[in-house]
């Protein structure tokens, strides 16, 4: 799948040469695959996450060259602004920002104390609506800007057994759509939804679920590909192939959309 995604976009090398974009959430999963894609594409990346070395490898291994690591820690809320501060005066300005961050335990939403929607929603939430902030003056000085959330399905068909999840989800989905009737007219910002993708996030869901409700985690798993018509896992940089898609000058009448990457997996229109 990577040889073959990267073929296709090997005819594209440079369509994004010129423009900067942070990844957030890139040290692994749907966030690295993205940072890939882009830089394939020929953007300049800038991978963000908490891990440093992580980052740091993740850089070594980019397509291109001037690709920069910056480790934040998306709940230090306070701190976000002064990095990405510090970021700009190093880049200049972003036009391309992914905001992606690990997702919740899975449970019963019942189960949850308020305290447990802290975390994720600082992560999630929080720290999307400051970095956004910071990056739209820049995009709107340059008049080219992309914002793509990942988050989930859930945000239209709730998941059992991730409550929390789904309610965090659905809050940044009205965020982003309300953004979308907001921002310049050259500034959109849609959603991915991924499907059953094949993360380090879906295997510690998995593991969660089975503890939650004493079935094997290969059941768990069996159950979940007999839900989804491609019957498989979805490959990270798939994902990471719909967002370079919506990041691309060209895709500026694509706004304020929730695209699912879900192998068919939602019975909703």
């Amino acid at each position: 799948m990577e040889k073959l995604l990267e073929e296709e976009f090997s005819f594209a090398e440079k369509i994004l040469e010129g423009y900067t974009a942070l990844v957030c959430g890139a040290s692994r999963g749907i966030g690295k695959a993205t940072a890939q894609m882009l830089a394939r594409a020929g953007a300049r990346v800038v991978v963000c996450a908490r891990d440093e070395d992580e980052l740091n490898n993740v850089v070594s291994g980019l397509h291109g060259s001037g690709h920069v690591s910056l480790a934040i820690d998306l709940e230090e809320i306070e701190l976000i602004e002064e990095k990405i501060l510090g970021l700009l005066n190093e880049v200049g300005d972003i036009q391309i920002l992914i905001n992606n961050s690990g997702g919740p335990p899975g449970g019963p939403l019942i189960e949850n104390d308020i305290t447990d929607f802290d975390g994720p929603f600082k992560r999630h939430l929080y720290a999307s609506h400051v970095v956004t902030k910071l990056l739209i003056p820049g995009m709107e000085q340059r008049k080219m800007g992309r914002i793509i959330n990942v988050i989930s399905t859930s945000v239209r068909e709730p998941i059992d057994n991730i409550g929390l999840s789904n309610t965090l989800r659905g809050a940044m989905g009205s965020w982003s759509k309300s953004l979308s009737r907001e921002l310049s007219p050259f500034i959109t910002i849609n959603n991915i939804l991924p499907g059953f993708t094949d993360t380090d996030r879906l295997s510690s869901l998995s593991e969660s679920i089975s503890k939650k409700t004493g079935k094997k985690v290969d059941e768990v798993r069996s159950e979940w590909m007999n839900s989804v018509p491609i019957q498989r896992l979805i490959d990270p940089l798939e994902t990471a192939n719909a967002i370079t898609w919506l990041s691309l000058p060209s895709s500026g009448a694509i706004r304020g959309v929730s695209l699912a990457v879900d192998g068919g997996r939602m019975r909703s229109i």
